[in-house]
């Protein structure tokens, strides 16, 4: 069959179309032990609010109207007026529902910014979206209607004590000319977990506004909700800020439901956009969660269920990974936030691609680090002595799936 353009660019098997087949293939073979994925763990006192919550709208009618009602293109009107009001009395910031768009998901809500800013432009020249520290999510690599709309950098790297690193933004070597759409950065970052610095942060913004570009902030697992962060930074957007969010990392990936928080131009076209694409974004997970900032417990949950289980999660694995790998060049990226650990084995003799067939032929589905470097032109070699681990199974199955890992790394080196 003859394809279009777009077609033939989509319909490539890309990185981030192999990490959702081996989580659907991994939910569906018995033993397999899922540490790729970015599916949010199943936490009890999370699932049994869903399910009160769920019956009270069920019984009052809200639940129903949700499902058997069209919203319109920018989204659910209550959940958005809510929100709103949530942040700006929360922040202080000069927010209201002309602030705020809806996706269905936050995979959609980025192609459609990526695509709004960058790519060919109606001069005939090109813009890219600048990534100024990888690696960065793997979602976002092929999501651009035009080939190699992304440019990225490699990040400074400090080493800490217990044989854990951190990256930092290298801001000696960021270059933005009028090449560049746009500036983009998750905070916390997946699949790292490291969490950019208010000054980072800082400085980011002031580059994009001396060049007249947005900065993206992709805030998917960060404040206020569901707070997936262990580090004590502070919220931030302005005008010139787009902020993503996602319903997923509350607990609710089903719903697929993103938020793009912005100014008035872009909510404006991107509303446009869902209308041509979608006519309206789902209305089930803004209803629930409308539900939970009406009752006071949007925040309440994410700091004081949320974060704590993830970060005794994060704790855990990380012991169990330096008891079960002593040689002194595997390090952990020091675990910031969202939930993933990334691994590096410095001087591995493999790249992680083939340590990532090893592991999947016994059972075990990690992440290879190499997927998350794109937008660069040279092979960095760090690039392929890195792997990304969900450390969110339960905890028996953590320490069968780092036992088989550290036998790998074992065979590996020797």
């Amino acid at each position: 069959m003859q394809f279009s353009n777009f077609g033939e660019k989509f319909n490539r098997y890309s990185g981030i179309t192999q990490l959702m087949d081996d989580l659907n293939d991994g939910l569906r073979t018995p033993g397999a032990i899922m540490l790729g994925g970015g599916n949010p763990a199943a936490i009890p006192e999370m699932l049994e609010y869903f399910r009160q919550t769920s019956e009270e709208m069920l019984q009052s009618g809200e639940l129903i109207a949700s499902m058997t009602n069209y919203d319109g293109p920018q989204g659910k009107n209550t959940f958005i007026k809510s929100l709103a009001a949530l942040l700006k009395e929360t922040y202080g910031w000069n927010i209201s529902e002309k602030n705020i768009t809806l996706t269905n998901g936050s995979q959609s809500g980025f192609f459609y910014l990526f695509n709004l800013l960058a790519g060919k432009q109606a001069n005939g020249s090109s813009k890219k979206i600048l990534l100024p520290l990888a690696p960065e999510y793997i979602g976002y690599a092929d999501a651009g209607i035009d080939d190699d709309i992304f440019v990225s950098y490699h990040p400074e790297i400090e080493l800490l004590d217990n044989r854990q690193f951190k990256y930092h933004v290298d801001f000696e070597q960021l270059e933005v000319d009028d090449s560049v759409a746009a500036i983009c950065a998750s905070r916390p970052t997946n699949p790292t977990g490291n969490v950019l610095t208010d000054e980072e942060i800082q400085k980011l913004d002031k580059l994009a506004r001396a060049n007249n570009i947005p900065l993206i902030i992709d805030n998917a697992y960060g404040v206020p909700f569901p707070s997936i962060i262990f580090e004590d930074v502070k919220p931030f957007w302005n005008e010139n800020t787009i902020l993503c969010k996602s319903l997923s990392k509350l607990g609710l990936p089903g719903l697929r439901c993103g938020i793009i928080i912005a100014n008035e131009e872009i909510t404006k076209a991107l509303t446009n956009l869902n209308g041509v694409i979608s006519l309206a974004p789902g209305s089930m997970g803004p209803a629930i969660v409308n539900h939970m900032i009406e009752k006071g417990d949007l925040l309440k949950m994410s700091r004081e269920v949320i974060k704590p289980y993830y970060k005794q999660k994060s704790q855990f694995a990380v012991d169990l990974l330096q008891k079960a790998i002593p040689d002194p060049r595997f390090r952990i990226h020091k675990p910031e936030g969202a939930i993933f650990l990334w691994l590096w084995f410095d001087e591995l003799p493999i790249s992680t691609m083939e340590l990532y067939q090893r592991l999947k032929a016994r059972g075990v589905l990690i992440v290879p680090g190499e997927y998350f470097f794109f937008g660069q032109e040279d092979d960095w070699q760090h690039s392929h002595q890195c792997l990304r681990m969900n450390y969110v199974q339960p905890e028996d199955v953590m320490q069968k799936g780092i036992n088989i890992i550290a036998e790998e790394i074992e065979k590996a080196y020797g």
